[in-house]
């Protein structure tokens, strides 16, 4: 995790009252350590046990939902009936879009925001005032292509 994204972290529990504890900086370290994973909070907990072994799982869903609420996290639902998590930055107006394979379930980032001029239509069209946006394609990734031998991907 760089000096500066952990700066800005306890900056932000400071500001509403909290300390940067040693679970929370575990459950940080690997968020930052998988960054672009999208981990579930099961998949962060069974990381951060290997850092902190006396963590509990009921410590790290209390450290996922304050992150969240705080703006420190970004929560992701790609429809797989778990909750995705990914580090906010500061800079982003929007967040990227997303890619996920129906077959393995692989999260891609797409970082370019395509959607810019259709957002402007919109917002002329029906003077709305649009402050973000969330798009994910649903479909198969090209290993999942590759390993399907049948052709019924």
């Amino acid at each position: 995790m760089s000096n500066d994204d952990m700066n800005r972290i306890k900056e932000i529990l400071k500001e509403k009252g909290y300390k940067l504890t040693p679970q929370r900086r575990a459950t940080l370290e690997v968020i930052m350590n998988n960054k672009g994973k999208h981990m579930s909070t099961e998949e962060i907990y069974f990381n951060v046990k290997k850092i902190c072994p006396e963590i509990g799982l009921a410590t790290v869903y209390r450290t996922m939902l304050l992150f969240e609420e705080l703006g420190i996290l970004y929560k992701h639902n790609f429809d797989d009936g778990k909750n995705r998590y990914e580090l906010s930055t500061m800079n982003d107006d929007h967040h990227h879009h997303h890619l996920v394979c129906l077959s393995c379930g692989q999260v891609i980032e797409v970082e370019e925001d395509l959607l810019d001029s259709l957002e402007e239509k919109i917002e002329e069209k029906h003077r709305f005032k649009i402050v973000n946006h969330n798009v994910k394609f649903f479909g198969y990734c090209s290993k999942c292509r590759q390993d399907d031998d049948d052709g019924s991907v």
